[in-house]
């Protein structure tokens, strides 16, 4: 029995060294901190329950028959995050460069098939070489096994993917399959074919940070959803965004007590719009000064910066917030706001999670790049996923609510169960000089007799009233009470149940 329990320790202590001392001085060189290390700092201190330490790999070729490390490369189990139980794993890079073997992908499948049986969110950190050369096809199904596992929980349990060091070749597909990919500056990057691929194949010369490094995905790609500095900046946000989450799609997220009333009323909105329509605003001042305690989680805030979605709460209930933003490209949609507001919509509706929809919106970007990018599927994504959703959906029309944007933006038509309407709100076709230029175009040479028309259609239009008289919004409503009167819908519709009808699923325009 002694035996056992020397060898015991002796292998546990081998798995928590990983590849070594040296290899682990090395990661700590590259400001990079352990797999381990990560994980620790990640959960409650002292909740994981590691799983899987002794799994060795079993490949005998290319003097692989000489060379294991208990654990195989990567770390997994479960613990808490605040007190909720989440799964985890975390790629060891000091043990053959993190690359992913069959023993390896078995281990991830495992937790993954474990947190969907109890409903649990999955949380892979990333640091991997790509798969195991000396395996073969056998660390490429691997890879396989762990994609369709990734597809089965989608819509089931949270997925987040936090990218701590190198992700290439197959190893991004799953990543790129989850709900949430956080990546780490200067030390993480993402591609489908490294920089040396890339100059033999199309002669460009690139750095793996200009090809596929965190500021690459957050600002021009759109693949990640948040760049931070370091690992520890890293996880400690990771952890306060996981705050937001359900643990799976059975539940709802959980409420946490703010220090604001939601009967609060903030005079200051009352002046946000400004007279001249043409003149921009910053919608992030409208969302702190409505949400809990001014705490606004963003995602995606350096991508498609004319549309802004995120995480807060009100009354401590997590909402999805997606909103227009008139400081950028005058808040039109375009191909890839509508693709970014589309499968966050998506997820809120997937995982019980009411959405509030800022509105000013002018219209869809026009333009040769536009049409010929794809605009009408691609602004066709957001109109399906307000559709799809049965979510509590409350709108508020800040100013601009022209032509079709105005029905894919959350509006009564798309199943919106609250629809509010600033006085300042705009809602009609389009714009009013657009407008009288086609209406009455005979009269495009007498400017006085344009302006006149000008006026009498802004007099009509150019307001609330005529959207109000028809039922398609319900209240129009002073900017100062936004937060109190978005408080009461949420409270009134918190248990709405509707559902739409059955099918295997449906056929989004991807």
């Amino acid at each position: 029995m002694q035996d056992i329990i020397k060898q015991l320790e002796a292998k546990r202590e081998q798995a928590r060294l990983g590849g070594g001392q040296k290899r682990i001085n090395a990661q700590h060189g590259k400001g990079k901190l352990t797999a381990r290390e990560r994980i620790e700092l990640l959960l409650d201190e002292g909740s994981f329950e590691e799983w899987d330490m002794f799994v060795e790999h079993r490949c005998t070729d290319f003097g692989m028959a000489n060379e294991s490390v208990p654990g195989d490369g990567v770390v997994t189990g479960y613990g808490m995050i605040n007190g909720r139980l989440t799964f985890v794993y975390s790629q060891d890079f000091t043990v053959f460069g993190g690359s992913l073997s069959e023993a390896h992908a078995e281990k991830i499948c495992k937790v993954m098939d474990q947190a969907m049986k109890v409903g649990a969110p999955v949380i892979g950190l990333n640091d991997s070489g790509g798969a195991r050369i000396q395996e073969g096809v056998a660390s490429l199904g691997g890879y396989a096994e762990i994609f369709q596992r990734n597809v089965s929980a989608s819509g089931v349990i949270p997925q987040i993917s936090l990218i701590m060091g190198p992700s290439a070749g197959g190893a991004v597909y799953s990543p790129a399959l989850t709900d949430f990919i956080f990546m780490v500056k200067d030390s993480s990057y993402m591609f489908v074919t490294g920089p040396e691929v890339v100059k033999t194949v199309t002669h460009e010369e690139v750095t793996a940070e200009e090809l596929g490094g965190a500021i690459t995905h957050s600002t021009k790609s759109g693949v990640c959803d948040r760049a931070f500095e370091n690992d520890v900046e890293a996880i400690l946000m990771l952890r306060r965004f996981f705050n937001y989450l359900p643990l799976s799609n059975k539940e709802k997220p959980p409420v946490r007590k703010a220090a604001d009333t939601a009967e609060h009323l903030d005079y200051s909105l009352d002046t946000l719009v400004p007279d001249n329509a043409n003149k921009p605003y910053d919608m992030h001042e409208l969302i702190t000064k409505t949400v809990d305690d001014g705490d606004f989680f963003e995602i995606q805030p350096d991508y498609a910066k004319n549309i802004i979605i995120g995480f807060a709460r009100i009354e401590g209930q997590t909402i999805g917030i997606v909103a227009n933003q008139p400081l950028v490209l005058a808040g039109c949609l375009d191909i890839k706001s509508s693709i970014k507001a589309a499968r966050f919509v998506r997820f809120c509706d997937a995982f019980n999670i009411p959405v509030v929809t800022f509105v000013d919106v002018p219209g869809f970007m026009p333009g040769t790049a536009q049409e010929y990018g794809g605009i009408i599927k691609h602004g066709a994504k957001l109109l399906y996923a307000y559709a799809e959703c049965t979510v509590p959906k409350i709108t508020v029309i800040t100013r601009k609510a022209y032509g079709g944007a105005y029905d894919v933006m959350a509006s009564k038509h798309l199943r919106g169960d609250v629809n509010f309407a600033w006085p300042s709100a705009e809602i009609a076709v389009m714009g009013p000089k657009g407008a009288v230029e086609i209406i009455f175009r005979e009269e495009k040479g007498d400017p006085a007799k344009l302006a006149e028309r000008e006026a009498e259609y802004k007099a009509k239009f150019a307001n609330p009233f005529v959207a109000g008289r028809r039922g398609y919004i319900d209240d129009v409503i002073m900017p100062h009470e936004t937060r109190k009167r978005v408080a009461r819908s949420l409270a009134m519709l918190k248990d709405k149940d509707i559902e739409n009808p059955w099918r295997k699923h449906g056929n989004i325009p991807l």
